[in-house]
């Protein structure tokens, strides 16, 4: 849990944070300047999500990315520099983040995900890994809980995205709105027509809540052909699904993502892990219509602005301690153009 009693705001900060501290409080921006966050890959949605919490004022962020700035980048990533391919990807974008927030310390770091320990993780308040594989994701969310740091996860497949999140668990205030009753004037005998007509009036109360939640390794561990989740098949969105069969395709293929320049043979690779994923499942393979499997190529920028706009959303809700959080999954559907919020694991 990100603490603040100790953080004082400066009149420069009260100043740039002025819309922000009207907007959620000055106890959630002190919060927001006392988080350490690291972002794990730096490509289109690592440059949303890091874009808009060093806008929020945190105090910390770290880039970690082994990756090299390659032409492809350019159609995604607008933190590194066209000049800069073939240097590291964090290194790269380290210039214009920081310029976005001279009050943020920004950082980067040019190693795999894979090399850091749990020692590494534990400099920090909240992990958001993008870019990285099921078995990855799962490792970093196992430290994490292991070490009661709040972890994101998320990616981009083409029109396609989604976010995970697991904050353990996590107390938060909402606030809620009711009506007040009135005391009934006498108004003698008039009939209720004539009566006088008046607006009922609302109070809003700050209540204090609280929510848990499941690992990624838990949610990913469903049996579908249960009772209990079988009859939430037809009714749940493809997302969820398809995201399997993505963590598939990454395992066998090595591949972060299906790509543009080999589309016929990833394509059809797509095809045959959709049929065999959703079979284990015990999912009809109608769940995930061939249509979407087309609409998973490349790192789309719309997409990216689209997802990592949320989950950062998520974040600054997490690290404030303000309204209620999503619990667990953010989906981007391509079909349908919409978001959806999926429970998975309870």
């Amino acid at each position: 849990m990100v603490e603040q009693s100790k953080v004082q705001i400066t009149e420069q900060e009260a100043e740039l944070y002025d819309r922000q501290i009207r907007l959620w409080g000055l106890d959630a921006q002190k919060r927001l300047r006392a988080a350490k966050v690291c972002v794990i890959g730096v490509g289109g949605l690592g440059c949303e999500v890091s874009k808009n919490l060093v806008l929020s004022g945190v105090q910390e962020l770290k880039l970690v990315d082994d990756a090299i700035v390659n032409e492809e980048d350019a159609t995604c990533q607008f933190l590194a520099p066209r000049d800069q391919v073939g240097t590291n990807r964090a290194e790269a974008s380290l210039q214009r983040l920081q310029q976005l927030n001279p009050m943020v310390n920004v950082t980067a770091d040019t190693e795999n995900s894979k090399a850091k320990s749990a020692e590494f993780f534990k400099q920090f308040d909240l992990i958001v890994a993008t870019t990285c594989n099921k078995e990855e994701l799962i490792r970093i969310n196992s430290l994490c809980r292991a070490e009661n740091i709040l972890f994101y996860a998320g990616d981009v497949f083409g029109f396609y995205g989604f976010s995970f999140m697991d904050l353990i668990s996590h107390n938060y205030v909402e606030e809620v709105t009711s009506q007040v009753q009135q005391e009934e004037k006498d108004e003698g005998e008039q009939p209720p027509a004539k009566k006088q007509k008046t607006e009922p009036e609302t109070e809003t109360k700050t209540v204090k809540k609280a929510m848990a939640f499941k690992s990624l390794a838990e949610t990913l561990k469903v049996d579908w052909s249960s009772e209990l989740y079988a009859k939430r098949i037809r009714r749940m969105d493809p997302s969820f699904f398809l995201l399997q069969v993505l963590f598939n395709f990454q395992s066998e293929t090595g591949q972060s993502r299906p790509r543009a320049s080999c589309r016929a043979e990833d394509l059809a690779k797509l095809c045959e892990l959709r049929d065999k994923t959703l079979s284990d499942l015990s999912v009809p393979k109608e769940k995930v219509p061939d249509q979407l499997l087309g609409l998973l190529f490349a790192e789309l920028s719309p997409v990216s602005a689209i997802v990592g706009g949320v989950l950062a959303q998520e974040v600054i809700k997490a690290i404030s301690n303000k309204d209620a959080p999503h619990n667990n999954y953010f989906f981007y559907n391509p079909i349908e153009s919409c978001g959806v919020v999926e429970t998975i694991g309870y």
